[in-house]
């Protein structure tokens, strides 16, 4: 009898509600680009790593601040201001892979879009195969629509970005 019980009440508890519309979000725009930079893996690491040389590299980066004590590693974090579809936003980056000479990993997120940039690096005889990679999420059903557009400047801010790197390199 208890058995037949337990059956009844399973088959008339109510449905679990549905989950909210925003919580089923799971698009995520990837752009990436590859570029050959005429450095060895561990000298150009040194220089993705360190926070405060963004504006000097990424396009679209107007200042940038390491806020966090110590030595530059998973966790570290940095305050930056960049320039994105003609807005100025301030964002908080957090490095959150880090692999000396092969991988850097920084997430931020800034109104509602989530941005996850790995760095890839690879010997490539004296010099090293950079691949960077952005991942584009929207936090939000509002925001969705705008992870094309944000993909679309991403992409062309890569190719310029890694331009930037071989050329700075190159006059060294």
């Amino acid at each position: 009898m208890a058995q037949s019980s337990r059956r009844r009440d399973a088959h008339t508890r109510p449905p679990a509600p549905p989950r909210p519309v925003w919580s089923r979000v799971r698009s995520v725009k990837r752009v990436s680009a590859t570029a050959v930079i005429p450095a060895p893996p561990d000298e150009l690491f040194g220089f993705l790593a360190d926070p405060t040389n963004l504006p000097a590299w990424q396009t679209g980066i107007v200042s940038a601040e390491k806020t966090t004590a110590g030595a530059v590693g998973i966790g570290s974090k940095a305050h930056v201001v960049r320039q994105l579809l003609g807005q100025r936003l301030a964002v908080d980056l957090v490095m959150t892979g880090y692999q000396p000479g092969r991988k850097l990993v920084l997430t931020s997120g800034a109104s509602g879009i989530e941005v996850e940039a790995t760095l890839t690096l690879a010997p490539a005889g004296a010099e090293t195969r950079l691949t960077f990679e952005m991942a584009i999420k929207a936090q939000n059903i509002f925001m969705a629509p705008m992870e094309g557009m944000v993909a679309g400047a991403a992409e062309k801010d890569l190719a310029d970005s890694l331009d930037r790197l071989r050329q700075r390199f190159a006059a060294a």
